[in-house]
């Protein structure tokens, strides 16, 4: 279930309810609010993420099981860049996915292991003003933080650095 609250705490909206239908959550961990106001809530249970609008209306999803592009694992974490770019963590993909705000594949990094830009359960992401991206690397215990580079003829991720080892 999703709660909406006034900013001093008084609940003021609630939707969803359990199972695996539009508008329904098998465990909401996440959810990040896009600059017109719509909520993405990750779904873990049912390996996706649903789109609401502000007053709970549900605006479509996106994603499965599985491990292909648009596939998660057990999802975790979201947010959302100042462009509109949608970044979940795919915790059991060992990964990050990039989505447009209608749930269009652009882009993923990541893989299983230690290294610098690799993952071990990825749980939480976040993505600061100028545009830095951060990823809650949990089994690794570690914070690495990524920059987005955009060349004449293709997108790609580069690490900026590793923090918190």
């Amino acid at each position: 279930m999703v709660a909406k609250l006034t900013s001093s705490g008084w609940i003021i909206a609630l939707w969803g309810s359990s199972g695996a239908g539009d508008g329904q959550f098998a465990v909401p961990v996440g959810c990040a609010v896009d600059t017109q106001h719509n909520l993405y809530v990750v779904d873990h249970g049912n390996h996706r993420v649903q789109k609401f609008n502000s007053s709970g209306l549900f605006l479509g999803k996106w994603g499965s099981a599985g491990s292909g592009d648009g596939q998660f694992s057990s999802p975790q974490g979201i947010a959302i860049d100042n462009a509109g770019r949608i970044y979940v963590a795919d915790s059991g993909n060992d990964r990050i996915q990039v989505f447009d705000e209608s749930g269009n594949f652009l882009a993923k990094w990541g893989a299983s292991g230690t290294g610098d830009g690799q993952f071990a359960v990825p749980k939480g992401v976040a993505v600061d003003d100028p545009g830095a991206i951060y990823v809650l690397d949990a089994n690794n215990n570690r914070v690495q933080k990524f920059g987005w580079s955009i060349s004449v003829q293709q997108s790609s991720w580069a690490m900026t650095k590793s923090l918190y080892r």
